[in-house]
């Protein structure tokens, strides 16, 4: 054991990852949420992110398998489902639909609130682990503050009279570790600024991402069109300069989730959305590929449309302060935050809890020289989310931060980022050395700057490219979107039957649409 006590501020994703961690070193781990757990996957004032789409990357699959074993069979037990994007969703890219084909790629689907509570089903199975309910964390105690062996030594909090049964209180709890996931509107670093630390340099960029959702009841299976092969759909941005509804601009997504559900979702840099049941149906007839609000109206909505802004990327920068505090570690969006379009939060939260997990075993004292290596390898791992962040949302003139490049840099980040994408995933159709790379980038298993840094990854583009330009491609793509897409898989397509896929003929493209 490191410790007797340690304690976790908040008890979301990253919260609770983080117990799983310390249950294995600590007698005893508190876990302090200001909310009343829900018994099952429902919605929390804490949580309002919840009610939008979330994927769970295959890095933080398998860091919170590890964590907590069975994690992954016990989410698709509970509903979540096992897909593979390219073959089970309908992508709307640059040109068109996208064909359908096998890929190295696969994800678990569900709703943020069933991961939530599998979690916490997990977490209870382990002792040493106690969920206070009902808590507000109010400061930190600490001592030597600023000093080379200033140090966190506990939490005060406040107790609402619902969950203490004899009125609200303010207490406190010593602890060897504390560990804050109380997300984006964390105070601890205020909390260590006022008793004598440096205040940590924060990076920021906000590139006016608004999203809005809305949830729905898929119609029974015997009554859903015959088009319906798809489970997700997807309508990415349109890259045409020229006149077009606003609506074209949106990044959209059916997103399936458990119970026969989905989330109609739909978001986009620097417009307003819409928040009324009006104008968000309207806004999703007018999606550029027309099947986005056909499948839309062909469900039963469940619920309100919700929307967010809170989405700037925010990394403060801890590893950084000359004096970092012993005793505490920040995981989650407490420490960095992204745009959640990204969806790295979950995926980057875990991995930090599993960085403690190996840093926990190999040392046997929570001393100076644990809390530095567990920063230098945070930062670490979060170079990777934040720079894929940030190759995109710089590209914008009306993002706001630290991190704002200048209007040269800007213009090029934008002029190049979509023919880049274009490009790569063109090429992921027919190479699976590219398919497999870009997975990796993905899912946080490679850096942004390993993949720009491959020259295997770009000759292969470029042979590619050179290959489109000759007509010498086999994967045909840029499937009507004014029609249903393609169900066709194209796994197995070869030079040999090419000839069937004349993606030059309307008339073939057409066939296959209906296919």
């Amino acid at each position: 054991m490191r410790g007797k006590t340690a304690v976790v501020l908040g008890g979301s994703v990253a919260g609770l990852c983080a117990a799983g961690v310390l249950a294995r070193h600590f007698d005893k781990v508190i876990v302090l949420e200001r909310d009343q757990l829900p018994p099952d996957a429902e919605h929390r004032r804490g949580v309002p992110q919840s009610k939008h789409p979330h994927f769970l990357l295959n890095s933080g699959r398998r860091a919170i398998g590890e964590i907590f074993p069975g994690f992954e069979e016990a989410l698709i037990a509970a509903g979540g489902m096992l897909l593979m994007p390219s073959l089970d969703a309908a992508y709307c890219e640059n040109d068109g639909w996208a064909a359908r084909k096998s890929s190295s790629m696969t994800m678990v689907y569900s709703s943020r609130v069933l991961i939530e509570r599998v979690l916490r089903d997990k977490v209870r199975e382990l002792p040493a682990i106690e969920i206070r309910e009902g808590v507000t964390v109010t400061g930190l105690r600490t001592s030597g503050g600023g000093t080379t062996t200033g140090r966190v030594e506990g939490v005060d909090f406040r107790t609402s009279a619902e969950d203490s049964g004899s009125g609200s209180g303010s207490s406190s709890i010593a602890a060897d570790l504390v560990v804050d996931a109380l997300g984006r509107g964390s105070s601890v670093a205020d909390w260590l600024a006022g008793a004598g630390w440096s205040a940590a340099e924060e990076k920021t960029l906000d590139a006016k991402v608004t999203y809005t959702s809305r949830w729905y009841d898929l119609p029974p299976a015997d009554r859903r069109p015959a088009s319906w092969w798809w489970k997700h759909l997807v309508v990415t941005p349109t890259q045409d300069t020229g006149d077009h509804p606003e609506e074209h601009e949106f990044l959209s997504n059916f997103f399936p989730i458990e119970g026969d559900r989905a989330i109609v979702c739909m978001g986009a840099w620097g417009l307003k959305m819409p928040r009324e049941v009006d104008t968000f149906e309207a806004a999703a007839d007018r999606v550029r590929a027309a099947s986005f609000g056909r499948a839309m109206h062909d469900c039963t909505p469940t619920s309100e449309v919700h929307l967010t802004r809170s989405t700037g990327n925010k990394w403060r920068r801890f590893d950084l302060l000359d004096r970092p505090p012993l005793g505490l570690v920040s995981i989650g969006d407490s420490i960095c935050a992204f745009n959640p379009f990204y969806a790295q939060g979950m995926s980057s939260a875990s991995r930090s809890a599993l960085i403690l997990a190996e840093l926990l075993r190999a040392r046997d004292t929570l001393d100076a020289a644990f809390f530095r290596e567990f920063l230098t390898r945070q930062k670490a791992s979060l170079d990777v989310p934040w720079m894929l962040a940030m190759a995109r949302d710089q590209a914008y003139d009306f993002a706001t931060g630290t991190e704002v490049v200048p209007a040269w840099r800007r213009r090029i980040a934008a002029r190049m980022s979509w023919p880049v994408f274009n490009a790569i995933t063109a090429t992921s159709r027919e190479d699976e050395y590219v398919d497999r790379t870009f997975t990796q980038v993905f899912n946080l298993d490679k850096s942004l700057r390993e993949m720009a840094t491959d020259p295997r990854f770009w000759l292969r583009i470029a042979r590619y490219k050179l290959r489109e330009l000759f007509g010498r491609t086999v994967v045909p793509h840029g499937f009507d979107d004014q029609q249903d897409p393609p169900g066709t898989d194209f796994t197995h397509v070869t030079r040999a039957n090419l000839h069937t896929y004349d993606t030059h003929s309307p008339a073939t493209k057409t066939d296959l649409v209906n296919d």
